[in-house]
């Protein structure tokens, strides 16, 4: 059996601690019983207490959380369907989630959203990097890595389809920080050919992303930027439904631009190209360019569907947790006239 994240694995070192924790605790309690007399005679003053009950209960809720970690690291069995060899590059994705990209695309202040229509782009740029390796950055004003580098594009889908505005609670646009994340993502192959992706209305953007692109440029990465947003601005809305829009201390409407100088000059200095996102061929531009880059020789591994086994561990993990709420933590009333064990 492999796993798809082992280094989840580490998790289950928290078993014996919380066993051990929880044995503390039992040791501790019939410490302080003993201040009232010896445990024999306090027996009879609790009827309802069990010797046993607890332990089981922490040993069921114990292995739930086991098959549970154990399911988070995705479990995998049976043979690999392919290990193929194939030509392509890395490619990381920078996403801006700041709050602007929930302003729209297009001149509509109702139109699709900025955060809509890079959603859209990116999802047909991974239906078209089946060669290649793909990971995934949202920024903001910090910067998180949501995805490391894989060849897993159905995760790649599943997470960028989660993508949202309230991901990263601090504002703002930190391009730089965002490209500097990604350089430290990509393998430490230097054979691989590698590029960066950002993707962004440009607003607010922090002081250093020029800097961190040449820095990317110089070490053979190139960095290419898709611009999403309207050059005549677009309004922030906090409530779309009800029509409601951000607005600045003194009561105007808050405007968002596409800061297309800005983003031109990130991906000149990046040695890379600027991509207009509101354009039907902006994929098609995006991936002739990529196709521009030498391809590395990669191997890709891919799996059959039916040799995933994290259902089954997860399953595991709710039958314990069923039988864990139907065991009481006392003696149960019709077992009280049996003894069990004698001196």
């Amino acid at each position: 059996m492999t796993f798809a994240y082992p280094y989840l694995l580490y998790l289950l070192l928290l078993i014996p601690v919380l066993f051990g924790l929880w044995y503390w605790a039992r040791v501790s309690r019939k410490a302080k019983l003993r201040r009232y007399g010896q445990l024999k005679h306090l027996e009879p003053l609790m009827p309802d207490a069990s010797k046993y009950m607890p332990a089981v209960k922490i040993s069921l809720e114990l292995l739930a959380l086991a098959a549970l970690i154990v399911a988070v690291a995705r479990p995998r069995a049976g043979e690999k369907e392919e290990v193929e060899n194939t030509s392509g590059i890395e490619v990381m994705i920078a996403f801006d989630v700041s709050r602007s990209m929930l302003a729209s695309a297009s001149d509509d202040p109702n139109g699709v959203s900025r955060l809509q229509r890079a959603k859209y782009i990116l999802n047909r740029l991974i239906d078209k990097l089946d060669n290649d390796k793909v990971g995934l950055i949202v920024f903001a004003g910090e910067a998180y890595t949501q995805l490391p580098i894989t060849t897993d594009f159905l995760s790649a889908r599943m997470y960028l389809d989660e993508i949202s505005t309230d991901m990263v609670p601090t504002q703002g646009t930190a391009i730089g920080t965002a490209i500097n994340m990604s350089i430290n993502s990509f393998s430490t192959d230097e054979d691989i050919n590698k590029a960066i992706i950002v993707i962004t209305d440009g607003e607010n953007h922090e002081g250093d992303a020029m800097e961190m692109a040449q820095y990317a440029k110089s070490l053979g990465i190139e960095v290419d930027v898709i611009g999403v947003g309207s050059l005549k601005g677009a309004p922030i809305p906090i409530d779309s439904r009800r029509g409601e829009f951000l607005h600045d201390a003194s009561g105007a409407p808050v405007t968002t631009y596409l800061n297309e100088a800005m983003a031109k000059e990130i991906a000149k200095a990046g040695n890379g190209t600027y991509i207009n996102g509101s354009s039907s061929k902006a994929v098609d531009q995006l991936i002739g360019q990529l196709d521009k880059i030498k391809k590395s020789d990669l191997k890709h591994v891919s799996y059959k569907a039916s040799a995933e086994q994290f259902p089954v561990f997860v399953w595991i993990a709710l039958i314990l947790l069923v039988i864990d709420m139907c065991v009481l933590p006392g003696k149960i009333s019709w077992l009280r006239k049996f003894t069990f064990f004698s001196k």
